[in-house]
């Protein structure tokens, strides 16, 4: 029993030995990152209590404890909201040239009328907003009169791999310079609100304060900046997402040349493709990016690409999950020609499409099937019935039949639901009634088919099993 405990104990100490040092790392590169605050006017029924050293956005991911010594009265950074004192904000961020330009979050600046720039040898220095891109939640500052400051050594996120050691420098809940440490725990994720952004997770903790701070690998390089957290609790305790450097230095290039960002448009509407839409489209197992639908007068129908395709390469580059496709059309410059690779009717296809400018509003989105109500009965579970003219006006829809009810049965597992327009089953289109019924009659028994639906003026496939 005692030399298994030696052995236990001299392997913990074995691995202790092996773990990275981070002291001269942190050395290296503090003096390039940047403690930000900032000042701004409050508005009416401002949420958060004047004077707190944090935004809105940073407050709602602390505990309600927290939010409340924060807001109001009681806050020891200022009264109760509607006076007049001015709003206060903290945040990180990090130098990329000795002239001057920061980096850090857009929601660290959003609305300052005064930023001032802390270096790690005390100095305070004003600085100027350069410019913003809300879809990264990105932001330029430059420091005004800035001459051979401390940079950062920028490295190439795109060599990240998942359980790589990385570590933060920031400035969480105002405390200057604090080091954390974690590993990479998953790469390419996207979320909600920014779909362009494939974004690093990591452990590493993350804190309110830490916004707009950078993320450096074990040869002291930058490779993300972080920017949100995932928590149940309000704090750290939860996972962290840091934009890219690739794309990071993508936006503040564009920013710093011509104070604007844009970025490539394929104008498709796309969702993931599950087990089951694998199987109803002939794949072996589920990839790619399933078109649920062709925005009109965008460069995507221009390359004949059709609802049903399912993207399988962008460039050369596979495409496992639909949320990979995003990103790689938003970096590709505009007016560049992109080679896709999309599967048509069982059968493989290239595609050469010409990358046009994303909207100010749209974008490659995602849709996403939602469950239905039910009613009568019929095959399927189903009634359908001609579908008026002025409804496949509106819907921009040539043909198709409109669910009327919906009962219990494979219409209603697959999610059907009624008013919803069918315009193809089973990679069949459905243009009548008629139609319709003959395309369900010879559906193939006990195997997934697809089923195209319009929704309240958007596509989506569903997944039916007869």
């Amino acid at each position: 029993m005692l030399s298994v405990m030696v052995s236990v104990f001299w392997s913990q100490g074995a691995g202790a030995r092996n773990l990275p040092d981070f002291t001269e790392l942190v050395e290296d590169n503090a003096g390039a990152v940047v403690n930000i605050s900032t000042t701004s006017t409050p508005k009416a029924a401002s949420g958060a209590g004047n004077g707190s050293p944090f935004s809105e956005r940073q407050l709602e991911q602390l505990p309600e404890f927290f939010q409340d010594f924060f807001r109001g009265p009681q806050s020891p950074f200022g009264g109760a909201p509607g006076n007049a004192e001015p709003r206060r904000s903290m945040g990180s961020g990090f130098i990329v040239s000795r002239d001057g330009y920061v980096l850090t979050n857009n929601h660290v600046v959003e609305g300052a009328d005064e930023i001032i720039v802390r270096l790690n040898d005390r100095r305070e220095l004003p600085a100027k907003l350069v410019g913003t891109d809300p879809r990264s939640d990105m932001a330029v500052l430059k420091i005004e009169n800035g001459d051979d400051l401390p940079v950062v050594e920028i490295g190439r996120s795109r060599d990240l791999k998942v359980g790589e050691w990385v570590f933060a420098i920031g400035s969480p809940f105002g405390f200057d310079y604090t080091v954390t440490a974690g590993i990479v725990s998953a790469l390419g994720r996207s979320l909600p609100t920014e779909n362009y952004v494939p974004f690093i997770q990591t452990d590493v903790a993350i804190n309110p304060g830490n916004s707009g701070g950078p993320l450096f690998n074990l040869d002291g390089d930058v490779v993300g900046i972080n920017s949100q957290i995932y928590t149940r609790s309000g704090g750290f305790m939860g996972v962290s997402f840091a934009i890219p450097i690739d794309d990071a230095m993508n936006v503040f290039r564009q920013i710093r040349d011509t104070g604007m960002v844009a970025r490539g448009w394929l104008g498709v509407l796309i969702q993931e493709v599950n087990r089951d839409l694998a199987e109803s489209f002939g794949l072996k197992r589920p990839r790619g990016a399933l078109v649920a639908e062709v925005m009109d007068g965008s460069p995507a129908q221009a390359a004949g690409l059709q609802s049903g395709d399912i993207v399988l390469e962008y460039d050369g580059e596979e495409i496992q999950l639909s949320s990979d496709l995003p990103p790689m059309v938003g970096r590709t410059p505009i007016g560049e020609t992109a080679s896709l690779t999309v599967l048509r009717g069982g059968e493989e296809m290239t595609l050469d499409v010409e990358i046009g400018k994303l909207p100010e509003q749209g974008g490659e989105q995602q849709a996403q099937p939602s469950e239905s109500d039910s009613s009568s009965s019929a095959p399927l579970g189903m009634i359908v019935e001609p579908i008026p003219a002025e409804l496949a006006d509106s819907l921009g829809v040539d043909g198709g039949v409109v669910v009327t009810n919906v009962s219990r049965g494979p219409a209603f597992e697959a999610g059907i639901r009624p008013r919803d327009v069918i315009t193809e089953i089973n990679r069949k289109s459905v243009a009548s009634v008629e139609e319709f019924r003959d395309v369900v009659e010879s559906l193939p028994k006990d195997r997934a088919v697809s089923v195209r639906v319009v929704r309240q003026g958007r596509a989506v496939y569903l997944v039916m099993k007869p």
